[in-house]
Parts: C-alpha cells; sequence; structure tokens
C-alpha cells in the first residue's frame, strides 16, 4: 500500500489522498493489474508508470482480452466438428483459428479450409504448425478483418466466434452467396439462447426473429467456460444454423423495419406501438413518397392514425403483443401494411 498523510483533527481516523499521491496510486494500481495479465499472457509487457521511455504499441485489436484456445477438454472440439458432419469434398471456412487446435483437427476430414484470422501473428503460428505436413496445401489464410474481407466459395463454416461481434458475423454468413450448408458456431451463452428463443420465451427478441426467418437454428452444447485457457467470464454455447433454401421471398429491410418498431416496446399491445407520434410521422413519409413515386395523389380525409390502426384491425393484431407473436404473425401483418401502401424502409 502506499503511504498516506494522517488527518489533522485526531478525533478521526480517517486517511485522504491529496491529488497527487491518488494519481500516483491509481497508476501503481494499473501497473500491478497489467503485469498480472501479462503473467497470465493476456498483454505484452507494460511499462512502469514512473518510466520516462516511450510506451510499447498497444497490442494489435484482434487480440482477444483471453486466447479463445481449448486447452483441457479436446472432446468439446471433436464434438463441434462432428456436428459439423463433414465430408472429403467439402470447402470450409473457419473464422478466428487462433494457433489452429481446431484447424488441425478439420484438415484432415476436408478437402480445403480457408481461414480468417485478424492477427497476423496467430496466422504465422497456424501456418508453422501445418509446414511440412501433407495438410499444408489444403490450407489457405486470409489475414484481415472477417467483416471487411471478401468471403471464398464455401459449403460449412465452423467459428470460436470473437464474441463482440457475434450478430454482424451472423448476418454477414446469412447474406453470403451461394448459400452454404450449415455453420456450427460457438457464441456467448446468452445470445445462443436468443437465437434459438421462441416467441413467449424471456429472451425472444428481434434477433431471433430475423435469424429464424432466415435459418433454422438449434442449440447443439454448452460449453463451460473452464474449456478455455486463461477462462473467460462468461459461459459459451455451440448453435448450428443451416440457411432457409431458397430463403423466404421477402425484402429484408423491410422486414426489419417492420421488427424494429414492434421490438421497441415488444410487451406493449402493436395498436399501442404504433400510437407513437416518430411512427406514424416516418410512416406517413413514406406514404406519400410511395404515392409520388407510382404518379397516385394522397387522399384529401387521409389520416394517417386512422389508416394504421385499419390495417390492424384488417390483420386483427391490434391486441397482439410482439413478445407472443411469431414469423407467420409477422410475415402477415408487414404484408398487410405494404398492401395498404406503407413501407418501413426510405423509397
Amino acid at each position: 500500500l502506499l503511504p498516506c498523510k494522517q488527518s489533522s483533527d485526531r478525533n478521526h481516523c480517517a486517511f485522504f489522498f491529496n491529488s497527487a499521491e491518488r494519481r500516483t496510486c491509481v497508476q501503481e494500481e494499473y501497473y500491478i493489474c497489467k503485469t498480472f495479465e501479462c503473467f497470465l499472457g493476456r498483454l505484452d509487457q507494460p511499462r512502469h508508470p514512473k518510466s520516462h521511455q516511450r510506451q510499447a504499441q498497444p497490442v494489435h485489436s484482434s487480440t482477444r482480452t483471453w486466447v479463445n484456445t481449448f486447452s483441457r477438454i479436446p472432446l468439446v472440439v471433436d464434438g463441434i466438428i462432428e456436428k459439423a458432419n463433414l465430408k472429403p469434398t467439402d470447402s470450409v471456412l473457419e473464422i478466428g483459428p487462433g494457433t489452429g487446435n481446431v484447424s488441425v483437427k478439420i484438415l484432415p476430414k476436408c478437402k480445403k479450409l480457408t481461414v480468417v484470422e485478424m492477427d497476423p501473428r496467430m496466422a504465422a503460428e497456424l501456418s508453422k504448425r501445418v509446414q511440412g505436413t501433407v495438410e499444408q496445401r489444403k490450407l489457405d489464410i486470409i489475414v484481415g478483418d472477417f467483416l471487411k474481407v471478401n468471403l471464398p466459395y464455401f459449403d460449412v463454416c465452423i467459428s470460436n466466434t470473437p464474441y463482440q461481434i457475434s450478430a454482424a458475423l451472423t448476418f454477414k454468413l446469412l447474406q453470403h452467396r451461394p448459400l452454404w450448408r450449415c455453420a456450427v458456431l460457438m457464441f456467448q451463452r446468452e445470445f445462443a439462447l436468443r437465437l434459438v428463443a421462441k416467441p413467449g420465451d424471456e429472451l425472444y427478441c428481434r434477433l431471433s426473429a430475423n435469424v429464424q426467418l432466415l435459418a433454422k437454428v438449434d442449440h447443439v452444447m454448452k460449453v463451460g467456460k473452464n474449456n478455455f485457457r486463461p477462462p473467460p467470464k462468461v459461459e459459451s454455447s455451440v448453435v448450428r444454423i443451416e440457411p432457409r433454401q431458397p430463403p423466404p421471398p421477402i425484402d429484408f429491410n423491410e422486414w426489419d423495419g417492420l421488427l424494429r418498431i414492434l421490438f421497441g416496446r415488444k410487451n406493449k399491445t402493436v395498436s399501442a406501438t404504433f400510437k407513437n407520434q416518430t411512427t406514424l410521422d416516418m410512416l406517413e413519409h413514406n406514404y406519400k413518397t410511395v404515392c409520388a413515386i407510382k404518379g397516385t395523389d394522397v387522399p384529401m380525409d387521409f389520416n394517417v392514425k386512422d389508416a394504421v390502426q385499419a390495417v390492424l384491425d384488417s390483420v386483427g393484431m391490434s391486441e397482439s403483443r410482439a413478445a407472443k407473436m411469431d414469423n407467420d404473425d409477422y410475415m402477415k401483418l408487414l404484408s398487410a401494411f405494404i398492401d395498404a401502401g406503407f413501407r418501413f424502409t426510405a423509397a
């Protein structure tokens, strides 16, 4: 502990830091914490706060606060690969391979493996790991941000997903063409449970409805945090995603625009949700834009609030709640709005 001055009032045992001492204490505490993290292998060696030397460059942005390496239970890796049902003719995409604990078990089972790794050091380690083996020619390494790179053709995707990009990664895969056969992805437990949640579940949300519109999602297994080294603070789960083929004939932007409104307050009635003035202004603007594009006149007695309520009454959903509606309900409601001339995205 750092020394501090004692209060001049002898009736109090309180201690206090002056500004300079408090700043020094915070710096020392930061240094101790970072040194401990370095000991665990999470960060490069930090500079002491009193050092006047130039501090080392920060760790590459792709380096996670804990390394996603299975080290204690190889059966978890085998289970993930088994759920992918790999064929000898498959081209496989792996996202975030790290040092390649999963990659080296995929290679003997497929025709080609493409990995996307943001950290050049991890990519170099993986390349070194397969160098000189018969599997080397099967491996193609892309160094870069998964969300920015162009993806090659693949049949199966396997990923120990960086949790901070879970949603963006999922939708990039679902929008990829040509469609793939399946993806076996590891996510943070809560995110995975949202993907598979059903209407009425506490975790059912816009994410659930959007993903389930485009794909079939199954919860495969739970993965405890002790399966990682060092262990993260959250539990994980593995899900299997199979895109619907053919994809549903629907404008996804319109669909998502409707769901944004409904899930803004998912436990309110649909009628109450659509009484929000901002929502009504948006619908009125889009309605008038569509009329202008079609060359039709807006009725003189047009009242957007009454028109929206008429749509809800026509499908009998005024008293429904988004939290308990399924995708068929959303699709029926969206179709009724479009037939009435309303849009949920800018024309």
